[in-house]
């Protein structure tokens, strides 16, 4: 069929995942190839010290980006988009979405950029045994109750930002594993949450207000592949207010968009991994064994099938060069020479990769929010140099580039070093990519691994959860996920693939030295703010 024949059909899968600064909807059809777009823009807003979302952004953004798909599909191939063979939810991990028996929303949506889950993270590290970032739900959730806050005697069930659209849609309470072990951590064997960390939680909680059990309150974990609930009427509704979509399309397991990430890679198997990079940057490594040690700076999550992986997750990534970027389009613009930013920005990466390899001395700290692996407890953008450092738009915007980088690095020689983890190859995506001149060759000489630009790197976690939503409508059900995606979707598939240089190893090297002798600053700065 072409493609007016294939969506006008109902064969046509969807995804729809929620990013920090972006909602986006992708249509794939036959070989799951993109067919059409849905984009709505939002961001975040900083209120009473919490970096949160509000449920009516949420209801705004998803048929804002609906409707931005449903205009383009019409436009594209003269179709009205009425219903499709599947649908998957994603949304950024994490945070802290607390529901009554009434289904209200207790407390504003805490989201994975808030730093202040301290006491609960390494209280929970300790009991466990077992990394929990600050960013994690269980970590909320427990510091909400050392808090003492009034709601936590409430809680009547715990969800992500994934987990709180799909039941939106489908009225189901659930999640796919890999968002689920962000929340609490799983058993790799039983594949639900781990049963002895749920009991050294209801032991630590004893005596306090928090009175529900912690299993019932969390989403029930569907297996990939499987059914997760079906478009309810009032979801359809939701989805596309004037009635034109239908309801009754099947739903995916709602996922984490690092686990999306890992599916529109195809790195889903041992010794692979990918690195995102966009308001965030983490990179995600499958395991072949476990971690000898608990390291603060590594969490254990799963890939989409429940397999354990390493994941080096940095609040901060191109906040600060994005604000950079914008100072310069004003300086632009006020001398008369405004330039469309995608070609500044392909301008300023441009110039990037003609810096001198260690930055000759200038030194970019990009902290916006709170970064737990160089415990720093909020962010503030710095910027030093030497005397003597030659002060060139291009040594300046190479340090702006590798400080996007900086910490994950720090994490992941680690993982690499202490840990003696083997990486073959690391699939690269996100809008740091979007120009892989300069970040490219950076991020391989800055994990000294191969780094891969697949030909759909730009698609992102969108199409990723699309593809999961087409693995869930597999005709073959014998086929394994990292089976499904080699044979069906990447079998041919070309990407663009850098090697680190030594010289540039070299300079980032000597970069990163300036770079942590100079946190000690960066942390008296916030600490005295």
């Amino acid at each position: 069929m072409n493609p007016s024949e294939y969506i006008r059909s109902g064969c046509c899968y969807l995804g729809i995942e929620f990013g920090s600064t972006r909602i986006k909807a992708v249509l794939i059809g036959e070989n799951a190839a993109p067919l059409s777009t849905g984009i709505c823009d939002w961001s975040n807003q900083l209120e009473n010290g919490i970096w949160t979302y509000s449920l009516e952004a949420v209801r705004h953004g998803l048929h804002s980006c609906f409707a931005d798909l449903i205009f383009n599909v019409q436009t594209q191939y003269g179709v009205r988009l009425k219903t499709a063979a599947g649908i998957g939810i994603s949304a950024m991990m994490h945070g802290y979405l607390a529901f009554d028996r009434e289904d209200r929303l207790l407390v504003p949506f805490r989201t994975w950029r808030n730093s202040i889950t301290g006491e609960a993270a390494e209280r929970l590290t300790e009991a466990f045994r077992f990394n929990i970032p600050e960013r994690w739900s269980i970590a909320h959730l427990y510091q909400a109750i050392l808090n003492q806050e009034p709601h936590i005697g409430r809680i009547v069930f715990l969800t992500t930002l994934a987990g709180y659209v799909h039941w939106l849609l489908t009225g189901r309470k659930v999640l796919g594993i890999g968002d689920a072990s962000g929340m609490f951590p799983i058993d790799p064997e039983t594949g639900t949450y781990d049963a002895e960390m749920l009991l050294k939680f209801s032991a630590l909680t004893e005596g306090t207000a928090f009175c529900a059990s912690l299993p019932e309150i969390l989403p029930q974990i569907i297996p990939v592949g499987e059914q997760a609930g079906s478009l309810t009427p009032d979801g359809a509704l939701l989805l596309d207010p004037t009635g034109g979509f239908e309801p009754g399309v099947p739903f995916c397991p709602p996922e984490g968009d690092a686990q999306t990430g890992m599916t529109a890679t195809n790195s889903i198997l041992p010794k692979t991994g990918n690195v995102s990079a966009g308001t965030s940057i983490f990179a995600m490594t499958v395991l072949e064994h476990s971690l000898q040690a608990v390291h603060r700076e590594i969490d254990i999550v799963t890939t989409p099938c429940g397999d354990p992986v390493a994941m080096v997750h940095c609040n901060n990534c191109s906040s600060d060069f994005d604000a950079w970027v914008g100072m310069l389009g004003g300086l632009l613009r006020e001398a008369g020479a405004e330039m469309p930013k995608p070609q500044l920005y392909d301008l300023l990466y441009t110039l990037a990769a003609k810096g001198r390899p260690d930055c000759d001395g200038i030194v970019s700290y990009n902290y916006f929010a709170g970064e737990q692996i160089t415990e720093l407890p909020a962010g503030k953008p710095m910027l030093f140099r030497n005397p003597d450092s030659v002060f060139s738009i291009c040594n300046l915007m190479r340090s702006l580039v590798y400080s996007c980088m900086a910490t994950l690095k720090i994490g992941m020689d680690i993982l690499t070093g202490q840990e003696q983890v083997k990486l073959e190859q690391i699939y690269a995506h996100g809008g740091l990519f979007k120009t892989p001149v300069a970040s490219q060759p950076f991020l391989a000489a800055a994990l000294g691994v191969d780094v891969t630009l697949m030909q759909s790197a730009g698609e992102g976690g969108a199409w990723g959860i699309a593809l999961l939503a087409a693995f869930m409508g597999r005709r073959d059900r014998s086929l394994t996920l990292p089976q499904y995606l080699s044979q069906n979707v990447f079998a041919g598939m070309k990407g663009e693939t850098v090697s680190p240089k030594q010289a540039d190893i070299d300079g980032i090297n000597a970069y990163m030295q300036a770079y942590r002798q100079g946190l000690s600053a960066e942390r008296a700065a916030v600490l005295t703010s």
